[in-house]
């Protein structure tokens, strides 16, 4: 029998991916670089990775999130998980 994910996680951890692997780079207020993506998913998990600090979302009204150092490592992991190739 093979170790599963449970539904809740593989939606965070999928939508963590696809905001790592849609990102763009922004230069941020005091000339530093920002990893990016847009919000275009399910609000409730963007919290949830606010909340544990993989992203900062700043505004509730901002289209685009930041993507942390932690959230870096974490896509990182979550690509070797899911034997998906780091494009950038």
């Amino acid at each position: 029998m093979t170790n599963k994910t449970n539904q809740e996680k593989a939606v965070k951890e999928l939508t963590m991916l696809l905001m790592y692997l849609t990102r763009f780079n922004e230069q941020g207020r005091l000339g530093s670089d920002l990893d990016m993506s847009w919000k275009g998913y399910d609000f409730d998990v963007i919290d949830e990775l606010d909340k544990e600090d993989y992203i900062r979302q700043g505004s509730h009204r901002s289209k685009s999130v930041a993507i942390t150092d932690k959230g870096i490592k974490l896509s990182r992991e979550l690509l070797a998980k899911y034997n998906i190739s780091d494009w950038k």
